[in-house]
């Protein structure tokens, strides 16, 4: 699930993609749907019914009914903020996770050991 917190702003940008989306041919609508997921983490699937085309009247439609907010400018950015930081925190917590199991090579540690490994072979070979 994406975000249903948009401000006013990003709503009239999501309505020029939607109409864009709309008149375009199948490969350029994926992109625009990729757009949309990841510029706005704005899905299509989260607000319309199943089969039926999504467009700017749907948009209007979910914002109608409570589905999706439109919320001042700095709220959005301070909410798009906390998330950076919980995405952020949460990839760290899946890395140490990955490298204490072993599922994962740690590879900052890997390219330490490689740097040590080439500076001791370039002083034993006299080349520092």
């Amino acid at each position: 699930m994406g975000r249903n917190k948009y401000s006013r702003q990003e709503i009239q940008q999501i309505k020029k993609l939607l109409r864009l989306k709309n008149s375009a041919n199948r490969a350029k609508q994926k992109l625009i749907r990729h757009d949309l997921r990841v510029k706005f983490e704005f899905n299509i699937s989260d607000f319309n019914e199943p089969g039926k085309a999504f467009g700017e009247e749907e948009l209007e439609q979910a914002i109608q009914r409570g589905a999706i907010e439109i919320l001042d400018d700095a709220t959005i950015e301070a909410m798009k903020a906390k998330r950076a930081r919980d995405k952020a925190r949460d990839e760290a917590a899946r890395e140490k996770e990955a490298l204490d199991s072993g599922e994962a090579t740690d590879w900052k540690a890997a390219m330490k050991e490689w740097e040590d490994w080439k500076k001791e072979e370039a002083s034993d070979h006299g080349m520092d």
